[in-house]
């Protein structure tokens, strides 16, 4: 009973944490009262978009915007650096950044940094896109996943050229209908992004459907971005006097010499981005399952069974905002399963491999594994389903062994034990077992002094037999 306590505290802060969530996760717009002052004292707000783009990303930005229309940001700058992510936390993003009160600006920067996939689109988006020399884009190529969604990969990062002529070769057409349907998709999304900034739409569209990228130059040089830029002091000098168009009205940038100031990642951000990571999430999910497990085969111990609670509870919070192969969960779960039969029914190892061989695939179809930051590494999933298969054993032996132990207490624990007739006797008669007189009842006849051993209990009467010479004796 002293562990639905703490299990009920751990599942409000869980709760609250999900309540708060959707600030970070869901959809919705920032509010749109805080009015749009270019060049009258309000700063620039940096935000470092870094990383694969999930769960967190979104959070990330869209808590930095509330916190630049509480400031009176006159412009936001995202800084960014990425090889895709999650279709769904893009587009999360990218209707925060069109809602946005005030110009965003996608500055892929420093050099070697690249916006790939995912963050195609968002540059796409933004009100003015910027990239630093030796930096690329594109590779927008959508990827379908287990459990119907898609999501955004880097795909091969490159145009799709021959070696001898350097013409283009035509992207394949996909043989799946549902994966035709996402990249119809893809491409009308991103074709809709252009034309609303006035970039290059076929180029985008050739992102999309043949996996095409380009330099920062050569982006320049085909209407994808308007900037070219080394740092960021010089990103302000080109932004200077430029014209955009924000909620519905054309404004004009006064940003030379405009303070920065740097909007960093909070602390529930950082936690959320290490729960959303899938390797995170995973072994988080075990620690639970395993915690359970003890619990259960050990009622009372209470550590193993808050524990393993607190860490289900953080994983099934992960898993609603990853995109999830349930039918990888369900394997996980019927590998651990058959791997506990196995204690309970030996089969000679048939339990032990089938629910190892179940476990291993499981957990690589548990998150799609062409997603850069959304993969879980092949030999962590090896390690942890030897370590499953070890523990699961190990433990369930104990448990078992403990379970088949002779009782030491109880009436119980009179079976089996030897008594002495104090008295002749036929049907009922006195014997002294442990030290103590007990009452005795049998079906022959018993003698004085005569060895005898309890074979039932009822009550205060113990039944008893003559003891064979056959049978091992215990000391009474």
């Amino acid at each position: 009973m002293r562990i639905m306590p703490a299990i009920a505290v751990l599942l409000a802060g869980v709760i609250l944490l999900a309540a708060d969530g959707p600030e970070g996760v869901q959809e919705g717009p920032i509010p749109a009262e805080t009015p749009l002052r270019p060049g009258d004292g309000g700063p620039a707000v940096l935000l470092e978009m870094e990383g694969p783009i999930g769960p967190a990303t979104d959070d990330y930005f869209r808590r930095s915007m509330e916190e630049a229309a509480d400031l009176g940001a006159v412009l936001a700058i995202i800084r960014m650096d990425t090889p895709g992510g999650l279709d769904a936390s893009m587009r999360a993003i990218i209707r925060t950044m069109l809602d946005a009160p005030i110009p965003v600006v996608v500055y892929v920067a420093p050099e070697g940094a690249r916006a790939t996939s995912a963050g195609t689109f968002i540059l796409y988006a933004a009100h003015v896109a910027a990239m630093a020399p030796g930096t690329h884009l594109g590779a927008a190529t959508p990827v379908q996943i287990g459990g119907g969604g898609a999501m955004l990969s880097t795909e091969n990062g490159v145009d799709r050229e021959t070696e001898e002529t350097g013409e283009e070769e035509p992207a394949p057409e996909p043989a799946d209908a549902m994966q035709r349907k996402i990249i119809s998709d893809a491409v009308a999304y991103i074709r809709g992004l252009a034309e609303l900034r006035g970039r290059n739409a076929d180029w985008a569209e050739k992102a999309v459907r043949e996996g095409a990228s380009l330099t920062s130059s050569e982006a320049l040089e085909r209407n994808v971005i308007e900037i070219l830029a080394e740092d960021l002091d010089e990103l302000l000098e080109a932004l200077d006097g430029r014209e955009v168009k924000v909620a519905g009205r054309t404004l004009t940038l006064a940003t030379r010499g405009l303070e920065i100031h740097l909007i960093e990642p909070d602390w529930r951000t950082r936690l959320l981005s290490i729960l959303t990571n899938p390797n995170v999430a995973y072994i988080l999910m075990l620690l639970g399952i395993y915690g359970l497990i003890l619990e259960f085969s050990n009622p009372g111990a209470i550590v193993p069974g808050v524990t393993g609670a607190i860490c289900l509870l953080l994983a099934l919070f992960a898993f609603q905002l990853l995109p999830v192969n349930y039918a990888g969960l369900a394997l996980i779960i019927l590998g651990l399963a058959l791997m506990v039969g196995e204690v309970f029914a030996p089969s000679f190892g048939a339990l032990g491999i089938g629910g190892g061989i179940a476990f291993i695939l499981g957990s690589i179809m548990l998150f799609d594994g062409g997603i850069p930051g959304f993969e879980l590494y092949l030999p962590l999933i090896i390690a942890l389903a030897a370590v499953s298969a070890v523990v699961c054993m190990a433990v369930l032996s104990m448990a078992m062994k403990a379970w088949r132990r002779p009782v030491v207490s109880g009436n119980e624990s009179l079976i089996g034990r030897l008594a002495t007739a104090l008295d002749d006797f036929e049907d009922r008669g006195r014997v002294s077992l442990q030290g103590e007189s007990w009452m005795a009842r049998t079906s022959g006849r018993v003698r004085k002094g005569e060895t005898v051993r309890v074979t039932g209990v009822d009550n205060l009467t113990v039944n008893v037999e003559p003891a064979t010479s056959s049978r091992k004796e215990t000391s009474s």
